[in-house]
């Protein structure tokens, strides 16, 4: 039971937790079982080796544990990093901020490349920190693959290239949380050390998996994470990638027929699972958030620190079509009609429909 009634269905379309899909929950609606009879451990092999491939790593060593994106954050650095070690992060929004903020406070000498919200990494600063390192001092490179508070993908491939250019020992470490199995992401090309994600997002599951035992691990989440994989290898890892690409597109087609900005400044940097809507001066973007969940039972993502009442976010990530897109679409076109934006009715749910008639291919089950 909610514990907030609202008729119909809840449209949640905030940047994770994302919808999880019914067989997904139905997985997981079982009882608790004996984890250290033979079961448990054969279904987290199973497990432990179908993870990889959403990593696209054959070599990666995989981890699971209950915990957040946060708890994955302090594992990669604890376990591959010592404190004093020098660090160069890159802070381009609220989630590299927070990362920042715990490697300081993991006593890391943390060196920070920090950019304009709504930008992505500077490279070039990288490249000058690289090419002076004669001593390699700098023992870790952090990035955020997809900043959501802001909507920016940065480019994982070119820090290995800048590594691999000046022959930089450096670790990469990278923080999928919100790309991966949604966002091109390919551990072994690009040498990546060390990459995390989180099962509430793209993988569409509840927040805080649990791998081998010392511990009571969720049995549930387990089966459910069985359920979820079986149903990105069903659709296909690569058609994934493809669906996010075509409801980013559609969803800035919108912002743009709206008569609104992107919060990511370059092409380059646009994210295919957030958008990061600039509103004018006079609109609080919280206002927008408050009234799609009081008025239309629909859930957006708030503008954090920096873009707080400047922003407000559209998520279209995991397991969502194109259809539902445009519900949002249009709940969100009654929201800014709502708090006196001009906006004209319609305008962007036909620039998003026009775009998707034309790409959205056959569902390949159903040909």
């Amino acid at each position: 039971m909610d514990y907030m009634y609202g008729p119909g269905r809840h449209h949640l379309f905030v940047p994770g937790p994302v919808n999880i899909p019914e067989p997904v929950i139905r997985a997981m609606n079982r009882n608790n079982e004996d984890y250290r009879s033979p079961a448990i451990p054969a279904l987290t092999k199973t497990l432990l080796e179908d993870v990889k491939k959403i990593f696209k790593t054959t070599s990666g060593t995989p981890f699971l544990f209950p915990t957040t994106g946060t708890g994955a954050w302090e594992s990669a650095l604890t376990n591959t990093l010592s404190p004093g070690d020098r660090i160069v992060s890159f802070l381009i929004g609220q989630f590299s901020l927070l990362w920042i903020d715990q490697q300081k406070r993991l006593n890391f000498n943390v060196d920070v490349v920090e950019s304009d919200w709504g930008q992505g990494a500077n490279l070039q600063v990288l490249a000058s920190k690289l090419s002076q390192d004669e001593n390699h001092t700098i023992k870790a490179i952090c990035i955020v693959h997809n900043e959501t508070a802001t909507g920016v993908t940065n480019d994982i491939s070119a820090v290995r290239t800048l590594l691999d250019h000046y022959k930089h020992p450096a670790l990469l470490l990278v923080d999928g949380v919100s790309s991966i199995c949604a966002l091109d992401f390919r551990m072994d090309e690009w040498g990546v050390d060390v990459a995390l994600t989180g099962s509430q997002k793209a993988l569409s599951l509840p927040t805080g998996l649990g791998t081998y035992w010392p511990y009571t691990p969720s049995i549930q989440l387990l089966y459910g994470l069985r359920a979820a994989l079986d149903l990105i290898f069903e659709e296909g890892l690569e058609n994934i990638i493809a669906r996010h690409a075509r409801l980013g597109k559609a969803t800035r087609l919108a912002v743009e027929a709206w008569g609104l900005k992107n919060c990511t400044q370059k092409e380059e940097w646009i994210s295919n699972t957030v958008t990061a809507v600039m509103v004018p001066p006079h609109i609080d973007g919280s206002e927008i958030v408050r009234r799609a969940w009081q008025r239309y039972n629909l859930s957006l993502g708030l503008g954090l620190n920096k873009v707080a009442g400047k922003v407000f976010r559209i998520g279209h990530l995991g397991n969502v079509n194109e259809l539902q897109l445009l519900g949002c679409l249009a709940g969100v076109e009654m929201i800014l009609k709502d708090v006196g934006y001009p906006v004209v009715m319609g305008s962007g749910v036909a620039a998003a429909s026009t775009y998707l008639q034309h790409h959205i291919p056959l569902i390949p089950s159903r040909i």
